[in-house]
């Protein structure tokens, strides 16, 4: 960790230095970003972070974005949503009246992002957040905010299928959710798809952000479920497992959502991390190719191991996914920096046409429905840690190995 945190602060120094070479009357795109660089999602805000930079960082190591055979460079503004939704919004309007951005790449969580994409709406300042994913977020249909990660309703039903296929699958499951918007989605999200593949829900359940986990998870393993899935965050999926291993209780299956692929997770549970499921849009051995900034999905996480010395997992490649989409867009319509309303406009209609190949997969933005403006080009994915490492384990046509059933109790690992 104390590694990764001085390559981290490293980056970040080199990132305000090399602002200070700027020319005075040099045109650089000023990009916003508004992210958890504190408080209880932190952790996850510094992922998006990493993804932020280093889009920044390979296009200006680039000679920057290539507009009409003139390249420009791009300088990140950043300000703290301090894990707030209304801490998030006031930061962003600063960004906006003060620091007069360009556009601006999003919050970690959906409440923030939830919170930022009004004031965004007001101004007319498009938007894409690189990790938010609730279903909320795109059925309130903002004009000015897009996603590169797809909605959790989008993606949640893919790793209960991959469950349902096993033999013998998991009969009964419980259900629970951190009390936040994008954790009670993902809740939400697995429930369903466990009751359409007739898996009984013995209990769905709500808790509060934070909560020990320890009492309620003893009175779980009274009703003995075979699959237990939980809808939360990377600090709070850390404490599930060691709750379960604390009361000594190994379901058939552990299913979670967003945490289980960011590194934090198995470098804090070691070997409780193996055989864990989750659901994910993208890997470091996805069988991507591209001709934007990285060629494929092993460049980029060669490039995040080079900057940050710690593998990229799928939040941080969507968040440099997001700046290759506006850096598209930009090209499209011949953006310089210190964009008008009318060009903004033109931004945010060519960011709607956005249909490319990147390392991380097809971004797509969808233009009506309840997905709208959320990237609908990605392969929802059933992953799970195996040996310390993410490993595809559905949907089947794309399984890199099978699956590892049922999960090994903890004393015996």
């Amino acid at each position: 960790m104390k590694k990764r945190l001085l390559c981290t602060l490293a980056l970040v120094t080199s990132l305000l230095v090399a602002t200070t070479l700027y020319a005075a009357d040099e045109a650089v795109f000023k990009v916003g970003v508004v992210t958890e660089l504190s408080g209880s999602l932190a952790t996850g805000g510094n992922v998006t972070k990493r993804g932020y930079d280093l889009w920044a960082q390979e296009v200006n190591a680039k000679g920057g974005i290539d507009i009409k055979g003139k390249k420009y460079l791009v300088k990140l503004y950043y300000a703290d949503a301090q894990s707030n939704p209304a801490s998030g919004a006031a930061a962003a309007e600063r960004l906006i009246t003060q620091e007069k951005v360009d556009f601006i790449l999003g919050p970690y969580s959906s409440g923030v992002t939830i919170a930022v994409a009004p004031v965004v709406e007001k101004y007319k300042i498009p938007m894409i957040t690189g990790s938010a994913e609730s279903p909320l977020i795109w059925s309130n249909k903002f004009l000015y905010t897009f996603g590169t990660v797809p909605p959790i309703n989008f993606t949640g039903a893919t790793p209960i299928k991959t469950l349902s296929e096993l033999n013998p699958a998991p009969k009964t499951a419980v259900i629970l959710g951190s009390n936040d918007t994008f954790s009670k989605a993902s809740a939400e999200a697995f429930k369903t798809a466990a009751e359409a593949a007739k898996i009984k829900v013995l209990k769905f359940n709500i808790v509060p952000a934070g909560q020990d986990l320890t009492p309620l998870l003893s009175a779980v393993r009274g009703l003995k479920p075979d699959l237990i899935a939980f809808g939360g965050h990377d600090e709070e999926l850390i404490k599930l497992v060691k709750s379960l291993r604390q009361i000594d209780y190994t379901p058939k299956a552990l299913l979670m959502h967003y945490g289980v692929t960011e590194p934090a997770f198995v470098e804090a549970l070691g070997k409780d991390a193996n055989q864990v499921f989750g659901a994910s849009v993208w890997t470091n051995t996805a069988k991507t190719k591209s001709a934007i900034l990285w060629p494929t999905a092993a460049s980029y996480d060669a490039a995040s191991m080079k900057a940050f010395n710690t593998p990229a997992d799928y939040t941080q490649a969507g968040s440099s996914a997001a700046g290759i989409a506006f850096q598209v867009a930009l090209q499209k319509i011949g953006a310089t920096p210190g964009m008008s309303e009318a060009k903004r406009t033109e931004l945010i209609k060519a960011l709607e046409q956005v249909n490319i190949d990147t390392f991380y997969g097809k971004v797509k933005f969808a233009t009506s429905g309840e997905y709208y403006h959320a990237n609908v080009g990605m392969t929802p994915l059933t992953v799970q840690i195996q040996n310390g490492k993410t490993v595809i384990v559905g949907p089947k046509n794309i399984q890199e190995v099978p699956a590892q059933y049922p999960l090994t109790p903890w004393k015996n690992r």
